[in-house]
């Protein structure tokens, strides 16, 4: 029987780091007094998250759409050129140190997959970065669809070709993973808690690891 493992990119493979590329492209605006740096950078994080429960529209879109509302609810002057700068920093983040090894190490026994909130075009950059060949790649844009709505993960079995009881799934996304994968009928999960969030019993059952170091031994590997 074929075992994959499919992998969030963003925040689980890849070192996301949107937060403070954001405070860089916005240092000429963010020395506004009263500005809570930490509330505008939550503020523009929730923002994405409700801008993926919506219709479907490229990422691209989604980051230029989400970093100007976010901005103008703190009374920041948005220009086009933010957005843009944001979107061209996103396909040179690249991985987290322990990413590479595991994921030659799983290869040895398992397909690896991605499953991803972006486009083509910026997920392929970051791919490159992280340097190993990956046998499927599946993002937002080819299923129409953002995590955590199941079509994504169902598009992804669809086209990979597999039943979601072959399938291991490893994210550190709770709201956009782990949620809605409980009832899909997977395998396996395996959380994997970067910044040491709780939790929850209700969405058990799940593995939990504090990076990707561990992983293959968990898997048999």
């Amino acid at each position: 029987m074929r075992e994959i493992v499919t992998f969030d990119a963003y925040g689980t493979l890849v070192d996301f780091q949107l937060g403070p590329t954001t405070l860089k492209v916005l240092a000429d605006r963010l020395d506004l007094d009263g500005l809570d740096v930490d509330e505008f950078l939550d503020d523009f994080r929730v923002i994405r998250f409700q801008a993926v429960l919506e219709p479907y529209r490229p990422y691209h879109e989604v980051l230029h759409s989400s970093l100007e509302m976010a901005m103008r609810l703190h009374g920041l002057e948005y220009r086009a050129s933010d957005g843009d700068a944001l979107v061209e920093a996103v396909p040179t983040f690249g991985p987290f140190p322990e990413v590479q090894d595991a994921l030659r190490a799983l290869k040895t026994r398992y397909e690896i997959a991605i499953i991803s909130n972006t486009d083509d075009e910026l997920i392929a950059r970051n791919i490159a970065n992280i340097g190993v060949e990956f046998d499927h790649v599946i993002t937002a844009q080819q299923a129409k669809a953002y995590k955590p709505d199941r079509e994504t993960f169902e598009h992804a079995y669809r086209t990979i070709g597999v039943d979601p009881s072959q399938v291991i799934h490893t994210a550190q996304g709770w709201e956009y993973d782990l949620i809605p994968t409980r009832d899909l009928g997977l395998r396996r999960r395996v959380w994997i808690n970067r910044y040491g969030r709780l939790g929850s019993t209700a969405y058990q059952p799940y593995d939990e690891l504090p990076d990707l170091s561990g992983l293959p031994a968990l898997l048999g590997c």
